[in-house]
């Protein structure tokens, strides 16, 4: 059993950063792929990013390209996504998730319960 806390979320203007953090309570985490999904209200959950448990190879959706990073300190067990100049579409309830194998869909075993972020234009 893998649990997940993020953490990092607040209030930020356009333009501005912040980062997230997804810690995990298990050391068998850095044997896991790590994502990173968001939602705004009203719409569906959505892949932003992931990471491999070597943090070898990662994935993003193109529309955070360039402007978000996810990289993982398997020692600290915790995986972090870097967001610069956000938008005001960046913002959403931002989740992290882990599994064995990495996927851009929302097929991953394990969750966190989200942390908001909200940009502000």
């Amino acid at each position: 059993q893998v649990q997940l806390v993020e953490s990092g979320g607040g209030l930020v203007q356009a333009g501005g950063s912040l980062r997230l953090s997804c810690t995990a309570s298990a050391r068998t985490f850095r044997s896991y792929a790590v994502a990173w999904f968001r939602q705004a209200p009203g719409k569906e959950r959505e892949f932003v990013t992931f990471i491999n448990w070597s943090g070898g190879s990662t994935r993003y959706t193109d529309s955070v390209k360039g402007r978000f990073t996810i990289s993982r300190d398997n020692a600290k067990n915790t995986v972090y996504l870097q967001m610069n100049s956000l938008k005001p579409e960046d913002t959403a309830v931002y989740y992290c998730a882990a599994d064995l194998v990495a996927s851009t869909r929302p097929a991953y075993g394990f969750w966190g319960h989200g942390t908001q972020v909200t940009v502000s234009s």
